[in-house]
């Protein structure tokens, strides 16, 4: 039985027809921020940033504040108030295993459990206010996964595995979860968080978006845009009519491009390894050749990066059981982008109806004991500054744009591509789903067929 869209404005009822009031129109973001937000996983910190017992690391995310720590049992995260008046009791990032948390109003003071160890004046409260239940900080539901902590504000809403479905498997077999961070940037925008992420829910946009990635492999994005639509995404990249000695220089300049200033995009390790190997002997037949070419280069990433340490699997095996996509996202807010060794992660967080903040992690695999430090801030850019590598500040000139252009007059919704930018249209309908209180197990499998969807189709999602 499809949901109930009795209430909610501006409904999805044609999925390639998104109404461009869902970004703008204040009814809207409100019942998202009171049945969307505090329903769904979100991606609180990564576990490099507490990797220490004691080390803590607040989360916060329109008015709700999480404190997410390490104790001798795994990671916990508290609600972030004083149990006496409310007071914030912990405000960035630090370690606490000794001291605990202290409010700084009264002293009142917890340990990493939560337990609270010390009430100052204890006589001058009744002894319902002293019971120990009262006293505590109350917990946050928290899942650890793909070297990260979830949390979630509702008890009751399905596990995060669960939710995210075969996208977790598919990323561990490519060990997110041992990935370190290299660095973060971080930025506001002036645009709604869903438009934010909607840039990244598709690969039509390379051709005028990115010209240097179209200018060295127009042919790969012709095939997947423009002459096999169909199949856009899917099966090894096509240079159409080029030698394998033309495809395999075109693969190796676009690695190199695309990791320009974005490391785990794809990795200045991973691309010289692309370019040592770039001069060999291939089969002439390209559909033979280019892809015998495309499993050396996972071997030999494979076999470098694990003889320096780096627990790289093995790409050409997890290549095949376990095949990532471009983009895997994870309903509502993350995208993971794979590339060989190493990933980018996108993750977004609404702080209005047209104004979100927008974070960008490089990460990749160390040898054990020669990780870097963690990246405990971002650097935080205007979103026009020219120190963002080259993608994002491409893709930042047009996010505020849209955002004014969904404002004109005539303009009453965004006509999509069924085949391509489905993910948009889908995405949109799960939301609808925790708008109108969708049962929870059908939004979780709902959720669940996002993953993978980048560049895809409009889906059944069983709403």
């Amino acid at each position: 039985m499809a949901i109930d869209h009795e209430g909610i404005p501006f409904p999805i009822t044609d999925p390639e027809r998104i109404a461009a009031k869902r970004y703008y129109d204040e009814e809207f973001y409100r019942l998202e921020c009171e049945r969307l937000w505090p329903h769904v996983w979100q991606m609180a910190c990564r576990l490099e940033q507490i990797q220490n017992v004691g080390d803590w690391i607040e989360y916060t995310n329109l008015d709700k504040s999480v404190i997410v720590v390490r104790t001798k049992d795994g990671v916990k995260a508290y609600h972030n108030a004083c149990r006496h008046r409310g007071v914030k009791l912990a405000r960035g990032h630090g370690s606490c295993e000794v001291q605990g948390f202290t409010c700084p109003f009264h002293g009142w003071r917890w340990n990493i459990d939560g337990k609270n160890t010390f009430v100052y004046g204890r006589g001058l409260f009744s002894e319902r206010q002293l019971e120990q239940a009262e006293l505590d900080l109350p917990q946050c539901r928290i899942e650890t996964w793909g070297g990260c902590a979830f949390i979630n504000f509702d008890d009751d809403a399905p596990s995060f595995r669960e939710t995210i479905g075969p996208v977790a498997e598919r990323l561990e077999a490519h060990n997110l979860h041992r990935t370190r961070a290299e660095w973060c940037y971080a930025t506001i925008l002036p645009a709604n968080w869903k438009l934010a992420m909607e840039a990244f829910m598709e690969g039509y946009h390379v051709m005028r978006t990115h010209p240097q990635l179209y200018q060295v492999a127009d042919s790969l994005f012709r095939s997947m845009y423009e002459i096999k639509s169909d199949a856009a995404g899917k099966g090894p990249p096509s240079f159409g009519n080029a030698s394998v000695r033309e495809m395999v220089k075109a693969y190796v300049e676009y690695l190199n491009v695309i990791g320009v200033g974005m490391a785990g995009m794809a990795h200045a390790k991973d691309v010289e390894i692309a370019r040592s190997i770039s001069d060999v002997d291939l089969p002439e037949d390209p559909a033979v050749g280019f892809p015998m070419w495309l499993q050396m280069l996972s071997d030999e990433v494979t076999k470098q990066g694990r003889a320096r340490g780096e627990p790289t699997p093995d790409l050409n095996v997890v290549g095949r059981t376990h095949p990532v996509n471009a983009v895997e996202y994870i309903f509502p807010h993350i995208f993971f982008l794979p590339t060989l060794s190493s990933f980018a992660a996108y993750r977004t967080r609404p702080l209005g109806p047209e104004s979100c903040l927008f974070e960008i992690w490089s990460l990749t695999l160390f040898p054990e004991g020669q990780e870097p430090a963690p990246v405990m801030d971002p650097v935080v850019l205007p979103y026009d500054s020219p120190d963002f590598p080259p993608i994002p500040q491409q893709d930042y000139s047009n996010i505020p744009r849209q955002q004014e252009g969904l404002h004109a007059g005539g303009f009453e919704y965004m006509r999509l591509s069924g085949k391509v930018e489905g993910l948009i249209g889908n995405y949109h309908r799960v939301i609808d789903g925790f708008l109108c209180g969708a049962p929870p197990k059908k939004l979780a499998a709902a959720s669940s067929l996002l993953g993978g969807n980048f560049d895809g189709p409009v889906l059944e999602l069983g709403l």
